[in-house]
């Protein structure tokens, strides 16, 4: 599938509180779109109305030109979205190598290539191949639920805030990960840290109270601009 994705005025509500406004945004296939915002902007609502976690209340979400937004989530992730959540969500009591091929049995796949193409990407991967997920470092976990994500070839992949408490050599690697996959996928990136964001996309999106305070093209990033929506 195509990884061109539209959404469209989206609305999404927790019981009478309104989360989303009419949120609209594109990328194309092979962009990086950086959503941005600070925290309680609606940015993982976003994302997880788009990984089918939650059920928008108005408005519609397309990949490759197909309405996606009856999909339920496990569709999703087999129509090519790849979601790496905050807070990683790998399995603590399985092995590094039990996870990645666990996901990449969840997706059919069979390929061996996929495997060395993820650990090549995140080397600590196959030196900590017999290693308890639970047992990893923060970091190290960033990586494992990446390289989980990227076992399923997704043609887009998304990534709610895979900095946060994460030491800068390893956001560093992460950083350097992320710029390799671009053109190859599309990468819709949450962030609230204005370097690595500009750093990384090809167009950025701003999210205040639930909806777009500011977009355009990565290289018109202001930081002046930005932070104004990203300071508490």
């Amino acid at each position: 599938m195509s990884a061109h994705l539209a959404i469209e005025e989206l609305d999404h509500h927790y019981g009478s509180a309104q989360s989303l406004r009419g949120v609209s945004l594109e990328m194309q296939q092979g962009q990086c779109l950086a959503l941005l915002g600070r925290n309680g902007a609606g940015k993982t609502t976003l994302l997880r109305c788009l990984a089918g976690l939650l059920q928008p209340s108005g408005g519609r979400i397309l990949l490759g030109g197909r309405e996606i937004g009856g999909w339920p989530s496990y569709r999703r992730v087999r129509g090519g979205i790849g979601y790496v959540p905050q807070g990683r969500e790998i399995f603590a009591d399985l092995s590094v190598g039990e996870n990645l091929l666990v996901s990449q049995k969840a997706h059919g796949l069979r390929d061996p290539a996929v495997l060395d193409e993820v650990c090549t990407l995140f080397p600590v991967l196959r030196q900590m191949w017999r290693r308890r997920g639970g047992d990893l470092s923060g970091g190290q976990q960033q990586q494992l639920a990446i390289g989980r994500a990227l076992m399923g070839r997704p043609a887009l992949l998304v990534l709610d805030e895979p900095t946060e408490g994460i030491q800068p050599s390893i956001v560093k690697s992460i950083e350097a990960v992320i710029a390799s996959l671009k053109g190859r996928m599309s990468i819709l990136l949450v962030e609230q840290y204005y370097d690595f964001a500009r750093s990384l996309a090809d167009r950025y999106v701003v999210l205040n109270r639930g909806a777009v305070a500011a977009s355009g093209d990565g290289a018109s990033m202001e930081r002046d601009v930005i932070s104004r929506y990203l300071s508490i």
